[in-house]
């Protein structure tokens, strides 16, 4: 049974008083939802009159959210991000069934997308929306079903699918490594050291796996890779990159190994998605396919 109307406020009222909990002034509130702030203002006294609650406080021109309030807010943000994902699905694909996921820019591209085109003609009646996301996130608050993660099974909450190990090898420009001597892992202490955002400890555990005791490392930090590996080829340092990202740079001689091979990374690639959606069609349809894609010792395409 839908819960009473007293307890179903406007979509608007809601809006209002989520954007105030996140933007802090009415005025921002006014912007982002193209109102006046007298029309915001009465948003806001609608939801405390049908709730019967106090939700502003009020300090001369400034309004704030009580604390009862802010933790309202918090739980609207949940319900308004699950009702714009179902009018997201809706829209995308009103003859079936549609996944959102959050993919990892590199490995979404090289892995995922080149196999998609199996998927699309084995279930054509699934649409499959991707965005972009490279850090953890809160199902509950994102418009996801599902998204493709590299570290451990560690996300709250979910329930996931290893799709493969990652090797990763140290790499620079070709001049730089001209310029140094490098005969054992040590010696790339004196490069400069490229790092990715995504994997702040890789350099550490590729040193200690080399038998170095390496603390305090330094360089520049890079978001992604992409930005990382042009930094390596203009020779701004050494990257510690998976081998398959940088397999064809290698082969042109844009790129050179600084020391040894390819070795392990810690952390995998996975599938993971909200325990509450396991059931979810689409989202079994689309596991199902990828646990296909998955094999032993899989390489990327190239």
């Amino acid at each position: 049974m839908i819960a009473p109307r007293r307890f179903l406020p406007s979509i608007a009222s809601l809006r209002a008083l989520e954007a105030l909990d996140r933007l802090g002034s009415a005025t921002a509130v006014a912007q982002e939802l193209s109102l006046t702030q007298s029309a915001v203002s009465r948003q806001l006294q609608t939801l405390e009159g049908q709730m019967e609650v106090a939700l502003i406080i009020r300090e001369k021109k400034r309004m704030r959210l009580t604390p009862a309030a802010i933790e309202y807010a918090s739980d609207v943000r949940g319900a308004l991000q699950m009702i714009a994902q179902a009018s997201l699905k809706l829209r995308a694909n009103p003859a079936g069934g549609s996944l959102s996921l959050a993919i990892l820019p590199t490995f979404g591209m090289r892995w995922l997308v080149p196999r998609l085109a199996d998927f699309a003609r084995l279930h054509p009646e699934v649409t499959i929306n991707m965005a972009t996301r490279l850090v953890p996130f809160s199902f509950a608050t994102q418009p996801f079903d599902a998204a493709l993660h590299f570290g451990n099974a560690d996300w709250a909450g979910t329930e996931n699918l290893r799709l493969m190990t990652e090797n990763v090898v140290p790499v620079c420009a070709p001049e730089l490594l001209a310029r140094t001597k490098i005969t054992q892992p040590a010696d790339i202490l004196s490069l400069p050291l490229l790092h990715i955002e995504t994997r702040p400890n890789a350099w550490g555990q590729w040193f200690a796996s080399n038998g170095v005791v390496a603390k305090g490392l330094t360089g520049t930090l890079y978001d992604q890779f992409s930005t990382i590996t042009q930094a390596a080829l203009h020779g701004l340092g050494v990257a510690l990159l998976p081998d398959y990202l940088v397999e064809q740079d290698i082969a042109a001689g844009r790129l050179v190994v600084a020391h040894g091979g390819p070795s392990q990374s810690l952390g995998a690639y996975y599938l993971v998605w909200p325990v509450e959606k396991s059931g979810d069609p689409s989202l079994v349809l689309f596991r199902d396919w990828l646990a296909t894609q998955v094999e032993e010792n899989d390489f990327l395409p190239r």
